[in-house]
């Protein structure tokens, strides 16, 4: 027996695995046996199949490309058995649907999901978020092998879609934020001006740019969207600035032609004189 099993061994696996090494006891499983073999040692073993693996620990965690190849590896004769009176964390990524039907395929398992905002890289760290839904419980019985791979454990409600959601939401403002900045990128380089100090210069005012975001929020919760300091109108203005810089300096459009298009959309739908966060009665609207 084992503290933990980990199936899984992609470059997120072998972080994971070398995360928890200095902690705990190991037992390995992946399709490919020799992407183990780096890894084992005294206190880390490899076991023959999935079932072996889910039988050797109490908690076993599962890291694979995503709920598709997990499904199919805990469908395996015997692995859901071996699984009850364990917990299971699920750390593949997916959709709040692939959570809630992957929990719903294991019959009342012990069952964790979660999230990780990392690169390999980041693993291990005491900063490092790990989003995690599902029975408290479950948690409470696995926090400390969790907060060895993610020192910033971050428990969202037992509803098993809650850390996918939260993930997505997540990736999502920093996916949006990213494609701006490399649109911002090629303003800089039509003009001449250099990236490392742009960079560095966002990194810098990434505060105040984190309390716009955190202001525009709390108005959409409120649903209070009049008396702006910077209205709609004004915004949309700065986008039209976007598109007419991206024609002259014959640059790649896509990024300020959306961003203008949700403009349009929200002055076409009367919220010139409102702050910019009614962009997001915009998006509620039906596709």
């Amino acid at each position: 027996m084992t503290d933990v099993s980990l199936i899984g061994l992609g470059p997120m696996g072998i972080a994971l695995a070398r995360a928890l090494q200095p902690k705990f006891t190991l037992t390995l499983w992946n399709r490919t046996a020799e992407r183990a073999k780096p890894l084992l040692n005294q206190g880390t073993v490899l076991a023959p199949t999935a079932l072996a693996a889910v039988q050797a620990s109490p908690v076993v965690l599962i890291c694979v490309a995503d709920y598709t190849a997990s499904r199919s590896i805990l469908a395996a004769p015997g692995v859901v058995d071996a699984l009850r009176g364990k917990v299971l964390v699920q750390l593949s990524t997916g959709t709040p649907q692939d959570a809630r039907d992957n929990w719903a395929a294991l019959g009342g398992v012990a069952y964790l999901d979660g999230a990780m905002l990392a690169t390999p890289s980041q693993i291990g760290r005491p900063d490092t978020p790990l989003f995690i839904s599902g029975e408290e419980r479950a948690l409470a019985a696995c926090r400390p092998v969790l907060q060895a791979v993610a020192g910033n454990v971050q428990y969202m409600g037992e509803p098993i879609g809650n850390a996918a959601a939260w993930d997505l939401a997540t990736l999502s403002c920093m996916f949006g934020a990213m494609s701006g900045f490399f649109h911002g990128v090629r303003i800089c380089e039509s003009e001449g001006l250099k990236i490392d100090a742009f960079s560095q210069m966002i990194g810098a005012i990434s505060p105040v740019l984190g309390e716009m975001i955190s202001s525009e929020g709390e108005a959409i919760h409120a649903s209070q969207y009049g008396e702006p300091e910077s209205s709609m109108a004004t915004c949309a203005s700065s986008g039209r600035l976007f598109v007419k810089q991206a024609r002259e300096a014959k640059l790649d459009a896509s990024f300020p032609d959306y961003l203008m298009g949700l403009f349009e959309r929200s002055l076409e739908a009367g919220f010139a004189n409102e702050r910019l966060a009614a962009m997001v009665k915009v998006l509620r609207q039906p596709a």
